[in-house]
């Protein structure tokens, strides 16, 4: 009998150990999923100027291509892909910016043809 109580208290304790990492791991995943990648603002601005540059085409995907940072500025970079009347079109979106302040410097655009 006392075997099969302790055998009882063992599981109950392995059993609620287990809850507890579950409930911790799944507030990571929210806290995780809350939190966004630090580029996401620039790609915010480096869609809106685009659409301002090419404002008869879509915006049909996106893609943060990388950061470069230097002691002074630096440099996020996006594909976009973009759909006009009679084409299809990437944009090479470069944003650069102060890194400090992020007060952005220049934002230059390259156009890729299919």
């Amino acid at each position: 009998m006392k075997r099969l109580l302790l055998s009882l208290l063992y599981c109950i304790l392995l059993i609620s150990g287990n809850l507890a990492s579950i409930r911790f791991s799944t507030s990571n995943m929210v806290k995780a999923e809350n939190e966004s990648p630090p580029y996401v603002k620039w790609g915010k601005l480096a869609m809106q100027k685009t659409k301002e540059k090419y404002p008869n085409a879509k915006i049909i995907d996106y893609l943060h291509v990388g950061t470069h940072k230097g002691a002074k500025s630096s440099i996020e970079t996006f594909k976009l892909w973009l759909k006009g009347d009679d084409e299809e079109f990437g944009v090479f979106v470069e944003i650069e910016y102060d890194t400090k302040t992020e007060q952005v410097i220049d934002i230059t655009f390259k156009e890729v043809l299919k």
